[in-house]
């Protein structure tokens, strides 16, 4: 799989689901920060479509018990890649999804000013799938080559940007894995 940014900031051949949780960044050209998270809905649960209605605010609060407590949320990521290593873009990266939260990294807070959201569909204790590994390494290298001031220094996980609040991507993500297999 190789993907490549067009110049609306969408990755080409994937799924596209726009969502309307995002605007305008201040400074279109401060992609700063790349961030790793984890998504199962229901908690622990994989495929169907409901992280899609999240993100696209169409959650049935009725089609689970704990979708009552987050149908309201106004939340997005850039893309979110499945356990079959999927991509499915939401926002194009120029513009800011809404994904961190209160957040702060190495002095400068509101992370969704400068930096791509990027969920795994997973959880923090159970591993992710080498096809969720391939497709992160190739969307991570697609972007930093895009995006000059994105650095291996600079790709974090949620849990570093809010730590007490987020806990993601958790334990199960092999951070040295993950490092090793970025083209530079």
């Amino acid at each position: 799989m190789n993907f490549r940014i067009n110049d609306q900031h969408w990755l080409d051949n994937v799924k596209r689901v726009p969502s309307p949780f995002c605007d305008s960044r201040q400074d279109e050209t401060d992609i700063s920060l790349l961030v790793i998270h984890n998504i199962s809905l229901p908690p622990g649960q994989f495929g169907g479509p409901y992280i899609e209605q999240l993100f696209t605010g169409q959650l049935d609060p009725n089609g689970h018990p704990y979708f009552q407590e987050i149908h309201q949320l106004r939340v997005s990521a850039h893309c979110l890649i499945r356990r079959d290593g999927e991509v499915i873009q939401f926002v194009p990266f120029n513009a800011r999804a809404w994904h961190a939260g209160v957040s702060e990294f190495a002095g400068r807070e509101k992370c969704n000013d400068y930096s791509v959201g990027i969920e795994l569909e997973g959880t923090d204790t159970l591993p992710y799938t080498p096809a969720q590994y391939d497709a992160l390494h190739q969307l991570s290298s697609t972007l930093l080559a895009r995006y000059p001031q994105l650095s291996r220094a600079r790709i974090t996980g949620h849990e570093f940007i809010a730590p007490g609040r987020k806990t993601d991507p958790g334990l199960a993500f092999d951070w040295r894995y993950y490092k090793t297999g970025l083209s530079d």
